[in-house]
């Protein structure tokens, strides 16, 4: 039963794109997006990922061919929560080709898989846990109304120092919201701005 729970995988979608936010904004990156979210952000772009059943489960030898056959260097696993699955399996393989491996979580479930950068995005709406902060890489938070400058502060204050800190507008807000971005950011500098890159310039 393990060999099938590490190797077999819930994937909503996988596609060879540019990373649009947070560090690795602007790199090449294929995208494995798995199914399955107990998090339920009321303005998550992507709902049909929550229910893991509504997805085939992919084998991680072919995913591994999929992201071989294109000239990725950089794999990024989204969701969905990513982490709602024991991921060692799939980072073992595509680690041992050379691939570098990104997750993107919002940390509500227990860190597992081999990574060379963690971007930690918490979420109201089910908190991380307190274990994984320490591992996060980055820090990304999307700031949906002005109270969410003190729960960002909350979270920045329980990574390690060298952790980079991101504030990222929701998009449906963004114009409205900019504005309060720009003038946090100044006025508290160890923060920068992550933009949805990949919405403006029309990839996936």
């Amino acid at each position: 039963m393990e060999t099938a729970i590490t190797t077999l995988l819930p994937v909503m979608e996988h596609f060879y794109t540019i990373q649009g936010e947070g560090f690795h904004q602007g790199r090449a990156a294929y995208f494995i997006r798995l199914g399955g979210c107990d998090v339920g952000c009321v303005w998550c772009d992507v709902k049909d990922s929550w229910d893991a059943n509504k997805h085939p489960l992919m084998a991680v030898a072919t995913l591994v061919e999929m992201v071989s056959a294109t000239p990725a260097k950089l794999v990024v696993i989204t969701g969905g929560e990513p982490l709602m699955h024991q991921l060692d399996a799939l980072t073992h393989a595509l680690q041992s080709k050379g691939f570098e491996t990104n997750i993107e979580t919002s940390g509500s479930h227990p860190l597992s898989g081999h990574w060379n950068w963690i971007c930690l995005s918490p979420k109201k709406f089910k908190a991380p846990l307190p274990s994984i902060l320490p591992f996060a890489n980055e820090l990304k938070v999307v700031v949906f109304n002005s109270s969410d400058f003190d729960w960002a502060e909350k979270y920045a204050a329980g990574v390690e120092k060298d952790c980079k800190l991101y504030l990222q507008p929701e998009w449906d807000k963004a114009a409205a919201l900019m504005p309060l971005l720009i003038d946090y950011i100044k006025a508290n500098p160890q923060w920068e701005l992550s933009l949805q890159l990949h919405k403006y310039i029309g990839v996936e």
